[in-house]
């Protein structure tokens, strides 16, 4: 224990060299004083930008204004001096970074848990009202029948998972979804269909056109899933009112082969690339418990992180095994995988929203709190994931009555002047 009652007869630099010292043991030294103990000049709480140094000096000066010369009442709260609290000061202090380094984001992930839960929960507070939460609902409106090998999919036509092909589903059953979705609380609706791309699809791509105008009117944000696009359909769907776009890079670049053969890693980069480029919001995160190493997921987290401009939306998928797939018999995700995926996402990715995703039904509601105080602020809702069982409104309602969560309104702010979207897709005809 580092003992300050003698704050009065050593210099502040002595104090310092103490302090100090402790780094040699890997551990931080972090130490308060009492506000009463405060002169009225001095800040009521050190940011993380005051030095240890100055620290000191506004301790022993708040000391000796108050003439207390005897035990002082500090506390001294300790630290272990991992990669999560190191990143976690600087992205606090910093902001988002793009020049991540996957060694960087490694360390951060290697973190003991405990350690990485709590730096995850100060930039989480740091950066989002840590009590919201954003509710999402996904409805397939177009299911199965889909040409890709995606291994952990159940709605691929090359694995016998008795998902049936169907058409796409008419507007008014959408709409009525959208509208019970929303009466239920979910201020995002989004809606996948089960292709590799929406070419030669224009009958259907206008009808979904169509369906994002009207559930925009509603006042929800609206996401689609359809695939790779190509860069006239990014700005078609801008122009009618799209929040966001989902296009999972699912793991890394380096183990993505084995999970995928039918669309590259740069394919999706490239989609990637056109719904930014149409000024829509990027929803990309990826899926663990599909065979991959620690190493590959931090390899898909430091991909994301050095984007650009970081994904709006994290989406966390814990794999659900279907029976018929090739990952039917793959273990299920435990808790603080998942935990460990959320803080670093958190961590490296400040402002995005880091969906709790696929998987969620699994986890009891104290797990699932933990995600929350990781840094996971957004959640879908409603009994099924696309074709996977999920949790329903009324469990998911009970949970933010019993955590005191607070339900996210929708940001409609990303909104553009709908003269310019037509003029940006009329010009790239």
């Amino acid at each position: 224990a580092l003992d300050l009652a003698d704050c009065l007869t050593y210099p502040p630099t002595c104090i310092l060299k103490v302090v100090q010292s402790l780094h040699q043991f890997s551990l931080y030294a972090s130490i308060f004083p009492p506000r009463k103990l405060l002169p009225s000049s001095s800040p009521s709480r050190f940011s993380l930008q005051t030095s240890l140094e100055e620290k000191i000096m506004l301790w022993v000066a708040s000391i000796r204004s108050n003439l207390r010369p005897s035990i002082l009442g500090f506390h001294c709260c300790w630290y272990s001096a991992s990669a999560a609290a190191v990143q976690a000061e600087r992205t606090i202090k910093e902001g988002p970074r793009r020049d991540w380094t996957r060694q960087e984001i490694k360390s951060v992930y290697d973190s003991p848990i405990l350690d990485l839960l709590f730096h995850g929960a100060q930039v989480h507070r740091h950066t989002h009202n840590f009590r919201e939460v954003q509710q999402c609902t996904l409805l397939s409106i177009k299911t199965g029948g889909c040409s890709e090998d995606c291994s952990y999919c159940p709605q691929s036509s090359r694995y016998g998972t008795g998902v049936k092909a169907q058409r796409l589903m008419n507007k008014d059953s959408v709409i009525e979804a959208a509208k019970k979705a929303k009466e239920a609380g979910s201020t995002r609706f989004c809606m996948g269909a089960a292709w590799r791309d929406t070419v030669g699809r224009k009958t259907n791509f206008n009808q979904i056109l169509d369906y994002v105008k009207e559930i925009r009117e509603m006042g929800m944000e609206v996401c689609c899933t359809l695939g790779m696009l190509e860069k006239q359909q990014a700005l078609e769907l801008k122009k009618a009112g799209l929040t966001a776009y989902n296009h999972n890079l699912d793991t890394s670049r380096e183990y993505y082969p084995n999970i995928i053969t039918t669309r590259s890693y740069d394919e999706r980069l490239q989609t990637l690339e056109f719904v930014r480029e149409a000024g829509i919001n990027v929803c990309c995160g990826g899926i663990i418990g599909l065979g991959e190493t620690a190493d590959d997921r931090v390899g898909l987290l430091h991909t994301l992180a050095t984007l650009p401009t970081h994904p709006e939306s994290v989406p966390i998928n814990a794999l659900v095994a279907v029976k018929g797939t090739p990952l039917e018999d793959q273990k299920p995700v435990e808790i603080w995988e998942m935990i460990r995926m959320i803080a670093t996402a958190r961590i490296v990715m400040p402002s995005a929203m880091v969906r709790l995703s696929a998987g969620r039904v699994r986890f009891s509601m104290p797990e699932q709190a933990l995600c929350f105080l990781a840094g996971a602020n957004s959640i879908f809702t409603g009994e099924k994931l696309l074709t996977t069982p999920n949790n329903d409104y009324d469990a998911d309602q009970l949970m933010f009555n019993v955590l005191g969560l607070i339900p996210k309104p929708p940001n409609l702010a990303d909104d553009v002047d709908a003269e310019t979207s037509e003029a940006a897709a009329s010009a790239s005809a």
